[in-house]
């Protein structure tokens, strides 16, 4: 079996470990554009040491190409256990010269491996 296998998909509108991805449809080819991911925007997902999000993974596919390019790790360490909690979402600036899709990865620690992605075209 495939890691590919075990990761999970799902509507975020009705599950809350499928990351949420916010980025224009069109962005402006070789110029910065925002990309936000997150969870939990319309059902919250829990963050406690017992239960939380440990990272977000972002990767970019270009239409037509043959690999996918990493865009960045986001760690969060804090989940109540001390004065301080860190909440799964991250804000990205992010420049493309092709069209393509967002893929976003999220784990949580008791539920595993999710991901939602976005397509995006350039002007």
């Amino acid at each position: 079996m495939k890691l590919g296998d075990r990761i999970q998909t799902a509507d975020w509108k009705k599950e809350k470990h499928a990351p949420v991805i916010e980025c224009p449809a069109v962005a402006p080819a070789g110029e910065l554009f925002e990309v936000k991911v997150g969870l939990g925007k319309e059902i919250a997902h829990p963050n406690t040491v017992a239960h939380h999000i440990r990272w977000i993974e972002l990767y970019f596919h270009p239409e037509g190409g043959k690999f996918t390019y990493d865009l960045g790790r986001f760690e969060f360490n804090a989940h109540g256990e001390g004065p301080a909690s860190t909440h799964y979402a991250v804000t990205i600036s992010l420049k493309i010269d092709k069209p393509g899709t967002i893929h976003a990865l999220a784990l949580c620690n008791l539920h595993g491996l999710w991901e939602s992605s976005q397509e995006i075209s350039i002007e």
